[in-house]
């Protein structure tokens, strides 16, 4: 009589199936687009001599925004100009701004904006812009 003997199971090993799960997740980053998108589809002016923006670690900017229709955002809500200057006026005079304009935006909307920041003397601020290389 032949009697085979099986190998008790106590124990499976992980280690393969956590390389599988290392691939597919290496595939699935290297595939998936991480590029931010606005909703406000701001066209921003183009220029040759400008600087990437990169903010700092402790700041976290206000981002601030003008349409090709000229209304005014505030982190892509939309204020108008007295809701703006209530708020403006709350903030820190060192406190960070980001201003993106569309470039079919009224030059009159952006100094309106530019000097409402000014009187508030909100003058850490940065206008965003796109390179010509993009």
């Amino acid at each position: 009589m032949i009697r085979s003997e099986l190998k008790r199971f106590d124990s499976m090993n992980v280690i393969p199936l956590i390389d599988v799960m290392l691939v597919l997740l290496a595939i699935v980053l290297m595939t998936a687009s991480f590029i931010v998108k606005d909703s406000l589809n701001i066209d921003l002016p183009e220029t040759s001599n400008t600087q990437s923006y990169v903010t700092e670690k402790n700041e976290t900017p206000i981002h601030l925004y003008i349409n090709k229709n000229n209304e005014y955002f505030i982190d892509e809500e939309a204020q108008n100009l007295e809701a703006l200057k209530t708020l403006l006026n709350t903030l820190d005079t060192k406190q960070a701004i980001t201003l993106q304009v569309d470039k079919q935006a009224d030059f009159g909307t952006f100094v309106s904006l530019v000097d409402l920041l000014k009187g508030q003397k909100l003058n850490n601020l940065t206008i965003l812009t796109k390179s010509q290389s993009e």
